[in-house]
């Protein structure tokens, strides 16, 4: 078990490095912040004292090794945009992506879960060729479409609900329900495939046999051995929620962390756009270093890996 965690320890350790490296140069790619900063006549010692001042006038393996040593302590520098601390602009992003991302968690699972685990207890019949096509419609729609139907209709055409922004708990509808389309594919197809293996098994004829209800079988009996892989999927369903929103914030208008890192792309602004994608990659590698240890906790069979 130590030997396991410590592999996956070092796996994450290397993706962090990795990941930071990728930030910090494709952020350096999206052009010179300076020319957005200073006025088009400025003269070269203007231009050259503004570089200066950002630490953009050093090398690059120079820039880097500041940059990640005050990553390190949470340090990300002064946004060029709001002028104040890059973090301060990622917490306050942060706040608003949660909310939207823990709504849209909670009923994907309250949708995602029980209709996998019928559709398997009905296999083949009506209900379980319904959920597989809504498994196979929703994995092939686009969110951004789906978005913008979404605003056509329910905004526009209805005028029932807000286009953007936060306004209330009205505004979390459209947004919402947007994230559980784009997420609920996947949860409810492991879960039909992982019951209809478990359900196959001599414990569950036993159960059956000893004349246990069918709910009984299904949900203590069967999800409950069905669940494991159903529960490592689903936190990285969580983090791909909280990562993975940036299309949906963006055409909501949601102040969320997503729309912060395209509006700090646009004005080169990289010391946001450094603390965002860092904070999110760095979310998204522990998070699966968690699932795998707990993955390697409720698996006996690991345990001594």
């Amino acid at each position: 078990m130590l030997t396991f965690i410590s592999a996956k320890f070092g796996q994450a350790a290397v993706s962090m490095i990795g990941a930071s490296i990728v930030v910090f140069l494709l952020a350096r790619a999206t052009g010179d912040p300076v020319t957005l900063m200073v006025s088009s006549n400025a003269s070269a010692a203007e231009i050259a004292r503004v570089r200066g001042s950002l630490g953009l006038d050093r090398s690059l393996p120079e820039q880097y090794l500041t940059f990640i040593g005050r990553a390190i302590r949470g340090d990300f520098g002064t946004s060029l945009q709001y002028r104040r601390p890059a973090m301060d602009v990622v917490l306050h992003g942060l706040n608003a992506t949660v909310q939207l991302a823990a709504v849209a968690f909670l009923l994907t699972l309250l949708i995602a879960i029980p209709a996998g685990v019928y559709a398997a207890a009905r296999r083949d019949g009506p209900f379980d060729r319904v959920v597989r096509g809504i498994a196979a419609t929703t994995q092939a729609l686009p969110s951004f479409w789906v978005a913008s139907l979404f605003i056509l209709f329910f905004s526009v055409m209805l005028a029932v609900l807000p286009t953007s922004g936060y306004r209330g708990p009205k505004s979390f509808v459209l947004p919402v329900a947007t994230l559980v389309i784009y997420s609920l594919a996947g949860l409810m197809r492991l879960t039909r495939s992982s019951m209809l293996e478990t359900l196959q098994t001599e414990y569950i004829r036993f159960a059956r046999v000893k004349g246990a209800r069918e709910r009984s079988v299904l949900w203590r009996h069967g999800f409950r051995n069905a669940g494991l892989s159903v529960l490592t999927f689903g936190a990285l369903v969580l983090l791909s929620l909280l990562s993975g929103s940036i299309i949906v914030e963006t055409v909501f208008a949601w102040p969320g962390i997503g729309r912060a890192v395209v509006l700090a792309v646009n004005h080169r602004d990289f010391p946001v756009v450094q603390a965002i994608v860092l904070v999110l990659s760095g979310a998204y590698i522990v998070g699966n270093f968690l699932v795998d240890i707990l993955y390697a906790v409720l698996n006996p069979r690991l345990r001594s890996a």
